[in-house]
């Protein structure tokens, strides 16, 4: 019916104009059919405008699958079917890196390695001969020549499960024990062996304190020996610990209030005055009553004989007269290798009244950032690591004194630090300068002990008390057209050994766009066990990139994994985000995958 009335239309004009021409004569059949071929490709043409979309040039051929009409379907990551797999290199030689290697090899460059493949981690810590991380669901595995026990069989060098149950968010490792900060704000200690763990027959464990709790009752135990340590106040409504950090024999917690607290792992714990305070008190372990307390005193060592290293010679002490020691007598006979020599946290007095955002604890230094960009350091100052200038000679900083990170500025720039980064005997500050234009500057400070190039600036220096600029990390810039200028090239994340090397990464993902690769990762330091990943064992003093197998340079990546399992094996969650990062242990290095 269309089709006749539209050929009517066209072919009448025409009948007309041979009318008139040849009077009577009759149309040819040969223009009829092409006048009908002509109605028809119009009418085509007309029906397809009105169902099918307006086609441009330059757009791209569709797809030949099936699309839903009327409705936009949002964009998804693109799932990656290739497994996760951990990097490392350096020495084996506990077994960390690689614990079903046979011997204690040594890996020059970064390599795959069959361990914890698949597994997303939430945190993960090294140390000498142990190492402890922290699977998706949130419970603690632990491994290593030094938790199992040098007459471990082979099969028993993998990670096992310890601490479960506790939703832990954060770990951190000592030589003697492992911290956990789970996500309610609750702070666990388990030995690092694995035979100060056991459990004995019938022995119900603290759930909810240090020597007693009702966790057997209600089924929430942790599997094995585990000891709670909580403020020596109650903390206010709504506040808990949100952040946790160990040196070599204190540890320091962080509030959500701001706050900072101290936690005395062994005697050796305020040698260089790094807990902030002196008097605390412990259980008691000669009473039978839970409830009893020892109190004690821990004096550092400068305070104790303040001319120790002044003179080779040997001086006569004075008989009369209270003398001070480092260790109250009452605490000398304590054993201090149980997990549960101490089970509070003590306030550093100091830091009453000062907001902290972020803390930061060394070997045997502890350091704050305060919520208006400023750093307070105390604890050892043999090297330099406090930062206060060469003007400060001494080697212990019992108070928390500020650092100056403005020398050598131009007046007028505002000066703040946005990062802390502390490990061993060095201390690296992120600060951000303005000085009035819209370009932000974001440099690099370090200082501390530089024996092995650790500070990255070009130097081997013994001890650098004045922090100085890493140039080759420092004052980076990007243009970035989401602002039309340029942006500065911001440290995402910064790992420093006890050792003395370092592993940096740089932001450089933020404003790549869609053809982003990755994040640079740059390493220096010591490197007597391969730990800074070049293939060489000289120290480096000076942040160089690392390369990868094929010659390419190693960048961390972050993506969509297709499958995330445990260290069991077991699936945790398929379509998961994940990144990667680096750690910095004694001796190796690692980057692993960590859930975004």
């Amino acid at each position: 019916m269309f089709g006749r009335h539209a050929r009517d239309a066209f072919t009448q004009p025409l009948r007309r104009q041979f009318t008139r021409q040849s009077g009577t004569q009759r149309v040819p059949s040969t223009l009829l059919g092409v006048t009908a071929l002509a109605t028809s490709v119009a009418v085509a043409v007309t029906v397809q405008q009105l169902t099918t979309e307006r086609i441009y040039n330059d757009t791209p051929s569709h797809s030949s699958t099936p699309t839903t009409t009327g409705r936009q379907i949002a964009p998804q990551a693109k799932i990656e079917e290739e497994g996760l797999r951990l990097l490392v290199w350096g020495t084996n030689r506990s077994h960390i890196i690689s614990p079903d290697a046979a011997g204690a090899d040594q890996t020059r460059t970064p390599s795959e390695v069959s361990f914890l493949q698949d597994v997303a981690l939430r945190d993960l810590a090294v140390h000498t001969s142990h190492a402890a991380c922290i699977d998706a669901r949130g419970d603690v595995y632990q491994w290593g020549d030094g938790f199992f026990g040098t007459t471990s069989a082979q099969s028993q060098r993998e990670p096992i499960l310890t601490l479960r149950g506790k939703n832990i968010v954060r770990v951190q490792v000592t030589e003697s024990r492992v911290f956990a900060l789970s996500a309610s704000g609750k702070v666990y200690a388990v030995s690092a062996q694995a035979a100060e763990q056991i459990l004995m027959p019938g022995s119900p464990t603290p759930s909810s304190a240090p020597w007693w709790g009702t966790g057997w009752l209600w089924g929430e135990e942790a599997g094995v020996r585990h000891s709670e340590i909580t403020p020596t106040q109650p903390l206010t409504w709504g506040e808990k610990i949100v952040s946790i950090s160990a040196g070599r024999d204190h540890l320091l917690a962080l509030t959500s209030s701001g706050r900072t607290f101290a936690h005395p792992i062994s005697k050796n714990a305020n040698t260089h005055g790094q807990l902030g305070l002196r008097k605390f008190d412990i259980p008691d372990p000669s009473s039978s009553t839970p409830t009893s307390r020892l109190h004690v005193e821990l004096t550092p060592r400068a305070v104790v004989d303040p001319y120790a290293k002044s003179s080779r010679y040997a001086r006569q002490t004075s008989s009369s007269g209270p003398t001070l020691s480092p260790i109250s007598e009452n605490l000398v006979s304590v054993d201090d290798r149980v997990i549960n020599f101490s089970d509070r946290f003590f306030e550093v007095p100091a830091l009453r009244g000062v907001h902290v955002v972020q803390i930061a604890a060394g070997s045997r230094s502890s350091f704050v950032r305060t919520d208006n960009g400023r750093v307070l350091g105390w604890g050892a100052n043999d090297y330099g690591q406090i930062g206060l200038g060469g003007s400060v000679a001494l080697d212990t900083i019992t108070v928390p004194t500020e650092v100056v990170l403005w020398r050598s500025t131009p007046n007028g720039a505002r000066t703040q630090c946005i990062d802390l980064n502390v490990g061993g005997d060095l201390a690296f500050f992120t600060v951000e300068r303005v000085d009035g234009t819209s370009i932000r500057s974001i440099d690099v400070l370090s200082c501390g002990n530089g024996q092995f190039g650790g500070l990255g600036h070009a130097l081997f220096s013994n001890a650098q008390s004045v922090p100085v600029r890493t140039k080759a990390v420092s004052g980076l810039l990007e243009f970035s057209e989401k602002t039309n200028n340029l942006q500065p090239i911001t440290p995402q994340a910064v790992s420093i050994s006890p050792d003395g090397h370092v592993l940096l990464t740089l932001d450089t993902h933020a404003r790549a766009g869609p053809g982003g690769s990755g994040r640079d990762l740059l390493a220096w330091g010591t490197n007597y066990d391969y730990q800074v990943g070049n293939g060489r064992r000289a120290s480096i003093a000076v942040p160089t990139t690392l390369e990868c197998a094929d010659g390419s340079r190693l960048m961390l990546n972050k993506r969509r994994a297709a499958v995330v399992r445990d260290p069991q094996g077991r699936v945790w969650r398929r379509g998961v985000d994940v990144e990667q990062v680096a750690v910095a242990g004694h001796g190796h290095s690692l980057i692993y995958w960590r859930i975004c």
